[in-house]
């Protein structure tokens, strides 16, 4: 993996990504494209960029050794990434922060977006409300139900949530509405998409945005350790918190890394969205990448507890990884990931959300097979107040 290059002039992750678009955004991604590969190299763009990540969003996250999980596990040293301490509770704002400013610099005056579990939607209202900027979240009505406070917030940073009935009523289906919108209104609306998800240039454009991840965790282990980590893990559903922690060390192959999916109900049952260990091939929303389809290339219904888990595909960037033997991932089921939370907020004093419970739920695979001097990287991707709703429910079940 030293010679790592992706992706290629096409947007492609060997066979996977590319740009899968009707005609009508083709113009408008080629813009983005170019807007973004000026401003990556602009000192202006990355010095304001620069300074709303330290002023605004509270960067560098703390890097927090977990010393309780470390003595349960017996294993390696585990440390917390986190995220959770970011400006809106988790690692979106990191990527919303950077896609305003290229909003920006095309000129575009209205913003649209998708959230499944919310905080992406928060993130993009945030930015949106900072700099003035119309701000319409589309999000599936089963999540609005489940992530009503999120949907509260939103509303009080002045987005339009528009309810989505169709398919599902989850992520996917609130993605589908929204690129109709971008279809629509494509002259004046830029589109901030969520995760490494979607056509390119997008996939790429919101990696490196939240590489930032990665980049702050191998300086602050060279604080703290004087080296680098052996491992490290993040939970997977478009998969934007997992590539932020793994691009700066995808070409030390001496670093192990594992993404964490959502095993739903149960891997062998149809209620799960373990998209990397189930899924195939296929083109969906953009890109060509892994899906949970049925033999007809329909795209399944799928489930998680976790609504930002709860999303049949997944970055192209996380389907290369996979082929190439670069991670591995791994899947986790609800009570799993309820029992994780209930452990890392007795143990540590840190409620996760129900997301980075499912990464935190695989140390109970992981941690007791290392040895004490290895070091565990954990991105903490966002805290659990936002679940609570979801947590209160299922107590009264356990």
């Amino acid at each position: 993996m030293s010679e790592y290059r992706y992706p290629d002039a096409r947007g492609k992750f060997g066979v996977f990504g590319g740009k899968y678009a009707p005609e009508t955004l083709i113009a408008a991604l080629d813009e983005f494209e170019n807007a973004y590969r000026e401003a990556r190299e602009d000192p202006t763009f990355l010095a304001d960029l620069a300074e709303l990540q330290r002023d605004y969003n509270g960067r560098p996250t703390p890097l927090t050794f977990a010393k309780r999980l470390t003595e349960r596990y017996g294993g390696g040293k585990i440390y917390l990434k986190r995220e959770d301490l970011c400006h809106t509770g988790a690692h979106k704002l990191n990527n919303a922060l950077g896609q305003i400013l290229l909003a920006r610099k095309l000129g575009k005056t209205r913003i649209i977006a998708e959230t499944g579990a919310g905080q992406h939607g928060v993130a993009t209202a945030t930015v949106c409300a900072k700099f003035g900027m119309e701000c319409v979240v589309y999000m599936g009505e089963l999540d609005v139900e489940r992530q009503s406070l999120n949907v509260f917030r939103m509303e009080m940073l002045g987005a339009e949530v528009r309810r989505v009935t169709s398919g599902n009523k989850t992520l996917k289906d609130a993605t589908n509405e929204a690129i109709r919108d971008w279809v629509t209104n494509v002259g004046d609306t830029h589109y901030i998409i969520g995760s490494v998800v979607g056509p390119h240039p997008y996939p790429t454009v919101v990696r490196d945005f939240q590489a930032v991840i990665g980049r702050e965790t191998r300086e602050q282990l060279l604080r703290a350790e004087k080296r680098g980590p052996d491992r490290l893990v993040a939970c997977v559903g478009g998969g934007s918190n997992a590539i932020g922690l793994f691009h700066p060390f995808v070409e030390d192959d001496a670093v192990k890394m594992y993404g964490v999916e959502a095993a739903g109900r149960g891997i062998d049952t149809d209620d799960h969205c373990a998209t990397l260990t189930k899924g195939e091939v296929g083109v969906f929303q953009g890109m060509k990448t892994y899906l949970l389809q049925n033999d007809d290339g329909q795209v399944n219904e799928v489930y998680s507890i976790s609504a930002g888990l709860d999303y049949p595909g997944v970055g192209p960037e996380h389907s290369a990884f996979k082929d190439l033997g670069r991670a591995e991932y791994f899947a986790i089921d609800d009570k799993a990931a309820l029992d994780a939370i209930y452990r890392t907020s007795e143990l540590e004093g840190i409620l996760p959300a129900l997301e980075t419970a499912h990464a935190l739920a695989f140390l109970e695979t992981l941690a007791p097979k290392t040895d004490p001097e290895e070091i565990i990287v954990v991105c903490c991707s966002g805290r659990g107040d936002k679940d609570l709703n979801t947590i209160v429910k299922e107590a009264r079940n356990r």
